[in-house]
């Protein structure tokens, strides 16, 4: 069995949008639909398909062939994760789709509401792209979302080999990378990789609400990388939190044990103000440590295409605020040979130039900066 032939795809947000778009550019006939008229209809504008209807939709290509009452191969459900095992419930009864699956971002919720409302779970397999950006609705969807990105599934015992299969099919055709996960620990692992961190960064971006307008200011890169996907929608990100509640807490209660151990130690610090360093450095111990696990956590997280973490060397540039600036500086790297594995801005507040921080191979790192200075740019 191949990938799907035709899909419908309920819930037209940015998950939902991308999807669709995705399986458009291979040529996938995509019916939609939304309980919000208008988020279907922008989903529609951008060529995501056509509303989904008992009768042949007006704006279906001619040229696709039109069986009234037909299932299509696959539904996904793009819903929160609450309302996943309802929708599931009511295609079904429709007889919808030959097989299903979702992409909310928690399993074991669904999983067990589809039970519990005695839905056929050998035509559905649970599943999860982990991908995103901080803005929402089908006007932040890309057909390339999921390039690259892992893809939980999760099937249950029940879950038929096609059904699987044709998930499998799902994401080849949308750029993921398919992983097999028991329900159970893929909501343990999105608490510890994705849902508790957004709590974090919602956590820091918090106190930012009432800060003055100097210590706004003086905000650098930092801050803004610690928070920005504290910008996400809360109305969505409460439903996920409040479907994997218990996996989240159990994190936040550990990051909480380390941040108020953290305070313990810079307050006892403060207090031997005055002290040798030797006991200085003793009682800042906790914060040391701290920091010390913080970096040996990071050189864990997966680099690129899912491979080991790799340690890039950073070539600074200094860059004007115009439009083809960054066009000109990638055309020196692709003319010296030289791959930009990422690339950071910071802007200069005030000011109408930046700095472009280019993270390429350690070796590469010479060849690049001597390439830069031979065409005028201005590394610090």
């Amino acid at each position: 069995m191949s990938g799907p032939e035709s899909v419908l795809v309920v819930g037209t947000g940015l998950v939902g949008t991308s999807v669709a778009l995705a399986l458009r550019e291979h040529g996938v006939t995509v019916y939609l639909t939304d309980r919000d008229p208008a988020a279907l209809r922008l989903a529609r504008e951008l060529g995501a398909g056509v509303e989904w209807s008992p009768g042949r939709p007006a704006d279906l290509d001619p040229d696709v062939e039109w069986h009234p009452g037909r299932p299509v191969d696959l539904a996904v459900i793009a819903v929160p994760p609450h309302l996943v095992a309802g929708q599931l419930a009511e295609l079904q009864r429709a007889g919808a789709a030959r097989f299903y699956t979702d992409v909310a971002s928690v399993k074991a919720l669904p999983i067990r509401g589809a039970r519990e409302l005695g839905c056929d779970l050998s035509s559905y397999a649970a599943g999860h792209p982990l991908a995103g950006r901080e803005r929402s609705g089908p006007a932040a969807a890309r057909a390339d979302l999921f390039l690259g990105r892992p893809w939980a599934l999760c099937p249950v015992e029940e879950t038929s080999p096609d059904a699987l299969e044709m998930l499998c099919g799902l994401i080849k055709l949308c750029g993921g990378e398919a992983v097999e996960v028991d329900a159970a620990q893929h909501d343990r692992a999105v608490a510890l990789v994705s849902h508790a961190p957004h709590v974090a960064s919602a956590a820091v971006a918090a106190r930012l609400a009432d800060a003055p307008a100097t210590a706004l200011g003086l905000a650098g890169q930092g801050v803004r990388d610690v928070t920005r996907i504290a910008a996400s929608d809360p109305g969505l990100w409460t439903g996920i939190l409040s479907g994997n509640a218990l996996p989240v807490a159990d994190v936040l209660e550990a990051v909480a044990a380390d941040l108020a151990a953290a305070a313990a130690s810079l307050r006892a610090c403060a207090a031997r103000d005055g002290a040798d360093e030797a006991a200085a450095a003793e009682a800042m111990g906790t914060v040391t440590d701290l920091l010390h696990r913080g970096v040996a956590g990071t050189g864990r997280i997966p680099g690129k295409h899912g491979g080991p973490a790799r340690t890039y060397a950073t070539v600074q540039v200094i860059i004007g605020d115009r439009p083809g600036e960054l066009a000109r500086l990638f055309q020196v790297a692709e003319a010296s040979g030289v791959n930009i594995e990422d690339v950071r801005l910071e802007h200069a507040p005030g000011l109408p130039l930046g700095a472009a921080d280019l993270f390429v191979q350690p070796e590469a790192a010479a060849a690049l900066s001597e390439a830069l200075r031979a065409h005028g740019w201005h590394l610090p």
